[in-house]
């Protein structure tokens, strides 16, 4: 438990930005404390480096924005959130990453930070199929179990979002470049609204912070930090979504990109990471399942099934698997036999995969094993 007069030292650092993340986590591994810091003195400061300017901040600390937003947190404690990077509630995959942020301020339901994500990124000005592709996906996602995190921008941000949402249990968490208090663009407003009891909305901005150009290149390090894949629908060459996907590989994440048209410049980014070998070919839902089985097995198995026994699947699960024969079938042949949602279907097939019923091969292949 962190102490109020700790938070409020660290808070009045960090909203000043005259340390700087990794100079204040260098210090606060020193030290141990935002306090001790602050109480150093000046010469003290000059001894670990710290130029005139940085020493005035530490001098004269930034209390009444610290206070502003320890208030924000007391006045809606279910909703709003602080959450620093030693306390218990802080997103563990993220708390591993280089430069992780030092706090997180977030509206919503804190509980899906706990939850398996898979980030869905792309373009701002996606095309009307990469908007449907990636509605597609999201929603197949988060039927099978899957929170979708992405940047809560336009085109396939928000396509993602929605997608999460369509299905009626479906979790979405957006990464914002602002402060939470603060939606960028705005016409995607009542879109995180909708999210705050679905999910939530982060931030490692102060609130009333804008939008800034370096803001969001600097996000795009929690959205793949949080989650278990990354997936690119439409990005152009030398975009945004490349700079997360760079990340992602960096963070040691599996990343992977829808392949698109030769003529659509909006594909040449997914092209290109496939090309390269950074990222894996993705046609369907069971693809990026099938790769991150073994991750979401710890995180999934009690959603899905606790025993790998036939007579603890659900009656959807064991309907479809009579379906699936043992040579192996298409996922979109198994979707037509079914006659169900592909949605409905790869939530199914996570099920019967984790309790090895079936398996999930190459070319987006399903045979059944028992």
């Amino acid at each position: 438990m962190i102490a109020t007069d700790e938070k409020r030292a660290r808070l009045a650092i960090l909203v000043s930005y005259a340390l700087g993340r990794s100079l204040f986590a260098q210090l606060m591994q020193q030290t141990g404390s935002a306090e001790t810091i602050l109480a150093a003195g000046r010469e003290q400061w000059r001894a670990w480096g710290l130029n005139d300017k940085q020493q005035s901040a530490l001098a004269n600390p930034a209390y009444q924005a610290a206070d502003k937003q320890l208030d924000w947190q007391a006045k809606n404690p279910i909703a709003h959130h602080l959450i620093f990077w030693d306390s218990p509630e802080y997103p563990t995959r993220l708390s591993a990453i280089p430069d992780a942020p030092p706090v997180l301020w977030i509206r919503g339901d804190i509980a899906a930070l706990r939850t398996p994500q898979i980030a869905i990124v792309g373009s701002r000005n996606a095309s009307a199929s990469g908007t449907k592709t990636a509605f597609d996906f999201a929603q197949a996602f988060a039927a099978a179990g899957m929170t979708i995190t992405s940047g809560l921008a336009g085109g396939i941000d928000a396509a993602a979002h929605a997608g999460a949402l369509a299905d009626a249990t479906g979790q979405t968490i957006g990464i914002l470049g602002t402060g939470v208090d603060v939606m960028y663009p705005a016409r995607n407003k009542p879109l995180a609204e909708q999210m705050l009891s679905r999910g939530a909305i982060i931030s490692e901005f102060p609130l009333g912070s804008k939008a800034e150009a370096w803001h969001f290149p600097q996000r795009n390090r929690i959205i793949s930090g949080l989650s278990v894949g990354i997936l690119v629908v439409e990005a152009a060459e030398n975009s945004g979504s490349l700079i997360t996907a760079r990340l992602a590989l960096e963070q040691g994440r599996d990343v992977f990109a829808i392949p698109g048209s030769i003529h659509n410049p909006l594909a040449k980014g997914c092209h290109q990471l496939i090309k390269q070998g950074q990222a894996k070919l993705t046609e369907t839902v069971a693809d990026v399942l099938s790769e991150l089985s073994g991750q979401l097995r710890p995180f999934l198995a009690q959603k899905t099934t606790s025993t790998a026994e036939y007579d603890a699947l659900s009656d959807a699960a064991k309907t479809l698997l009579q379906q699936i024969p043992y040579e192996p079938i298409l996922l979109d042949d198994l979707i037509n036999l079914a006659q169900i949602s592909t949605a409905d279907c790869s939530s199914r097939l996570l099920e019967l995969e984790l309790s090895d019923s079936v398996e999930i091969r190459g070319g987006g292949k399903i045979a059944r094993i028992r």
